[in-house]
């Protein structure tokens, strides 16, 4: 328990009070959430289908999400539960294992055991829980359960198709239900799902929590005070839009037509940025000129971990679906093999390889003017395309995941339809 705690509930005797406990009675005490938790860590009492529990660092959540589940498995045996971090490793360490995680809270004669090589914790009313990974949407596929407890979303390698499949599969019981627990970043998908009818959100700032130390909160004002990443690392704000996005979220929204629209396509070029890794994803966009003039965003047929052959596979698909006039794909990731892997998947490929001499984001600017002029347009909705457009910046980039492939997929396929040949001019945008 924290001096501070008690001197928040019962005034200056708080820490005259917790130098007198005795050490068992000091861990009773702070086992007992129902109450000793704080504003904003117990679920509201309506009718909801999500929780999102958004707040600063240091705030509770992970103590909130753990407790909202053991309280799930104690009046509901033989549930399944499905426990999702930004990698497994995260989720074993902070969801289980950790000092707020479920063997920490839960009472000795609960656990029944523990495997981490399985991913499940397993109750002894017959409940598990199972972990999963925001970086492997596809493991979502196909199981199902009564709840579920997402952490940390925002840092999730593929947000959106995990997020997705977790929630195709949260079809079990009356009443299923999820909670997620996550700082705020400036992620589409998290706007979405606080927008949704059927979730509530609650949360509030790192200050809030009466059980951190004061050396801890002071130290945070004094070094963050005042700036951005205190207002949102701290202070649990969600912000729209990375700060300088290029394609910021009111942007990506104004640049949206119908995809269904018949824009009767003249040209089709597909943009593909090859992955720098076994593990990493290819980027394949697929882009349009209309009789109008302007482009359009197709389609995205980006895959992920797929090896070489099955990457120029999906390119070799996406350009017989669309019946592509020309593949551009970037050869910085080995010039030699992309034209192999590819001509050997489609020997009748229009393929051009192109170098890239300019950083991600560079490409991205005159790009980012077609959109900006309305002369570039996105034919339905693209999560992960957009999310990653939205964390790109003037000198680089800031969003999520390690590269934006989708993105510099998308430039290379809209450079070669608007921009080929045109001399660089100055540009002026709204800042």
């Amino acid at each position: 328990m924290r001096k501070r705690f008690f001197n928040a509930v019962i005034g200056d005797y708080g820490a005259t009070l917790i130098e007198k406990l005795d050490r068992r009675t000091a861990e009773w005490l702070n086992a007992d959430f129902a109450t000793f938790h704080h504003e904003g860590q117990l679920p509201p009492d309506s009718d909801w289908r999500t929780w999102m529990i958004m707040a600063g660092r240091g705030f509770g959540k992970t103590r909130a999400g753990a407790e909202w589940v053991l309280a799930q498995v104690r009046a509901q045996p033989c549930t399944r539960i499905a426990l999702v971090a930004a990698t497994l490793d995260e989720a074993r360490r902070v969801m289980v294992e950790g000092p707020s995680g479920l063997l920490k809270l839960a009472q000795e004669d609960e656990i029944e055991l523990w495997s981490a090589a399985q991913r499940t914790l397993w109750f002894k009313n017959g409940s598990e829980a199972i972990v999963y990974s925001g970086a492997s949407p596809e493991s979502l596929r196909g199981p199902e359960h009564h709840f579920a407890w997402a952490d940390e979303l925002a840092k999730w390698q593929h947000p959106v198709d995990t997020w997705d499949n977790l929630q195709m599969g949260l079809r079990m019981g009356a009443h299923p239900r999820a909670v997620v627990t996550t700082t705020p970043r400036a992620l589409p998908l998290l706007r979405r799902i606080i927008e949704a009818a059927d979730s509530v959100r609650t949360g509030g700032a790192t200050g809030e929590n009466p059980h951190l130390p004061e050396s801890f909160v002071g130290a945070m004002q004094a070094h963050y005070g005042g700036t951005r990443i205190a207002l949102q690392e701290l202070e649990g704000r969600l912000f729209d839009d990375v700060e300088g996005s290029l394609w910021p979220l009111e942007l990506i929204a104004r640049c949206r037509s119908a995809p269904d629209r018949d824009i009767g396509v003249t040209r089709t070029v597909i943009g593909v940025d090859p992955p720098a890794s076994a593990n990493g994803t290819c980027g394949i966009i697929v882009c349009a000129t209309g009789r109008d003039g302007n482009a359009y965003v197709l389609a995205d047929c980006s895959v992920g971990g797929a090896s070489p052959e099955g990457w120029a596979r999906a390119v070799a698909d996406a350009a017989m679906a669309f019946d592509a006039d020309r593949v551009v794909a970037e050869r910085n990731q080995g010039g030699a093999m992309v034209r192999s892997v590819l001509l050997a998947a489609a020997s009748t490929l229009p393929l051009e390889l192109v170098h890239a001499a300019k950083g991600k984001a560079a490409r991205a600017e005159p790009v980012a003017a077609l959109f900006e002029n309305g002369r570039a347009l996105f034919a339905g909705h693209f999560a992960e395309l957009e999310a990653e457009l939205a964390g790109l910046v003037p000198g680089g980039y800031i969003g999520e995941g390690k590269s934006p492939d989708r993105a510099d997929a998308m430039v290379w396929a809209l450079w070669a339809l608007m921009l080929r040949g045109q001399p660089r001019t100055p540009q002026i945008r709204a800042l």
